[in-house]
């Protein structure tokens, strides 16, 4: 059998059988030195095959002289990967807006804080919280709570008190002091309506008031009917010529107790202006019917005509004889 095969092939079956390769393998002449010679040089075989196959695996290349060396804070991975030779380049912070240059300390203490992204667009960029207004004389009007505001919005509602405000106070024999921030940035729908379109609050472009503060301690509330109407006139005519939307009482009965500002933008820069300043409500409600006029007539005279009237429409009715109406048959 051995004549037909390689003598490699026999000696592998000789080494698996060693005790019966006589009688599996008829080869006449093979010892057992032979048969271990012939497993030797199997197992270099196989070593020269595994050391070929880990030569065929490409190495790195080697790392160029030009490169800068590794610095301690680099992961190891950066370090050594090849093609990653150039250093990182620091990331620069974005420039302030042209309304954050704008509204310096000397304007209003509003910090910047970081841009908001939430649900449904909701959120905003260049925000900053608004926590006083600066006046001209370095008096400082504070706005309890802070509200956070798009730049553009902080800075109409400081130059509407700055410029307006401050007037409307000194009519009134004082200096305002707090400005009363019902509602500012507030992830919602219009009127807090599920499903409604996202309010400007929600896109920190809105702000709701319901009152300011005087340094003498007096309170004026923008919807008080109390409140005298050329006030709250006043305050009326200086938010309508500065916001896109004012809304108030009168508009919905969201709006009732306090006003609505935003700088909501609309095609061809269409406004709304929906506030409604009532008359003062009279201190005392009417029970009894206003006193009758002195120059009119008694009443006893007053009622004469109709009487005389009356009497002598019933003359002629008893003065004029009656027709005879022939009797009527009866039915069955």
């Amino acid at each position: 059998m051995c004549d037909r095969f390689p003598r490699f092939f026999c000696g592998i079956g000789i080494k698996f059988s060693a005790p019966n390769a006589r009688r599996k393998w008829p080869c006449r002449g093979w010892t057992g030195r032979e048969g271990a010679m012939v497993t030797v040089a199997g197992a270099f075989l196989l070593l020269w095959w595994h050391a070929s196959a880990a030569a065929a695996v490409p190495l790195p290349k080697p790392r160029p002289a030009q490169a800068p060396a590794a610095g301690p804070d680099r992961p190891a991975a950066a370090q050594e990967a090849p093609g990653n030779d150039k250093p990182a380049v620091p990331i620069a912070p974005p420039q302030p807006s042209a309304c954050r240059l704008a509204l310096t300390e000397a304007v209003a203490i509003a910090p910047s804080i970081p841009d908001i992204q939430g649900p449904g667009g909701c959120g905003g960029e260049d925000l900053v919280r608004l926590e006083a207004v600066v006046l001209p004389d370095k008096y400082k009007v504070a706005v309890k709570p802070a509200a956070i505001l798009r730049c553009t919005m902080a800075s109409a509602i400081a130059d509407w008190i700055r410029a307006d405000m401050t007037g409307i106070a000194k009519n009134l024999g004082s200096v305002i002091t707090d400005l009363d921030n019902f509602d500012s940035f507030e992830c919602r729908g219009r009127n807090r309506i599920v499903g409604a379109q996202l309010s400007e609050h929600g896109r920190a472009n809105a702000l709701d008031i319901r009152a300011f503060k005087l340094a003498n301690g007096r309170s004026i509330s923008l919807t008080d009917r109390s409140v005298p109407r050329q006030v709250r006139e006043a305050v009326l005519h200086s938010v309508c010529a500065r916001f896109s939307t004012v809304l108030g009482p009168g508009s919905d009965w969201y709006h009732e107790d306090h006003i609505h500002l935003d700088l909501m933008e609309r095609h061809n820069n269409y406004r709304i202006c929906q506030w409604n300043v009532w008359d003062p409500l009279p201190a005392v409600a009417p029970i009894l019917p206003a006193a009758r006029p002195e120059g009119a007539p008694p009443r006893e005279i007053a009622g004469e005509p109709d009487a005389a009237k009356a009497e002598s429409s019933e003359a002629e009715h008893s003065a004029t004889p009656r027709e005879e109406q022939p009797p009527t048959k009866k039915r069955r």
